[in-house]
């Protein structure tokens, strides 16, 4: 499970951030998480209990926002909505689809003390 990874990732880049910023305590972490980024939002959400458990960001809330695929489609010359990868076009049916977004996972912001 490539999530423990993430989330243990996730967490080293916060503790570095509170040892630069000074706070002493997490109490919200909002995430953003691609929909075509192979990560799973639920997944994620079990590891981070598991590895915020007596850090500086244990007790926190998890906010997941899930940020949809985009792509530019060739043939249509347009930015369409995109499932997944390597699908048609949902406008003109084409497969040129270049992905440019929903690729991704980052923190977005958090909230602490």
């Amino acid at each position: 499970m490539h999530e423990m990874a993430l989330t243990e990732s996730i967490v080293e880049l916060i503790e570095e951030e509170s040892r630069k910023q000074g706070f002493s305590r997490v109490r919200v972490v909002r995430l953003e998480i691609g929909a075509l980024s192979h990560v799973e939002p639920e997944a994620i959400r079990f590891c981070f209990e598991a590895v915020t458990h007596g850090g500086i960001a244990r007790g926190a809330r998890l906010d997941i926002l899930r940020i949809p695929g985009e792509g530019w489609c060739l043939d249509c010359a347009k930015t369409v909505a995109v499932e997944e990868r390597f699908g048609p076009c949902p406008d003109c049916g084409g497969y040129h689809v270049q992905v440019t977004g929903g690729e991704d996972m980052r923190v977005q912001e958090l909230e602490v003390d």
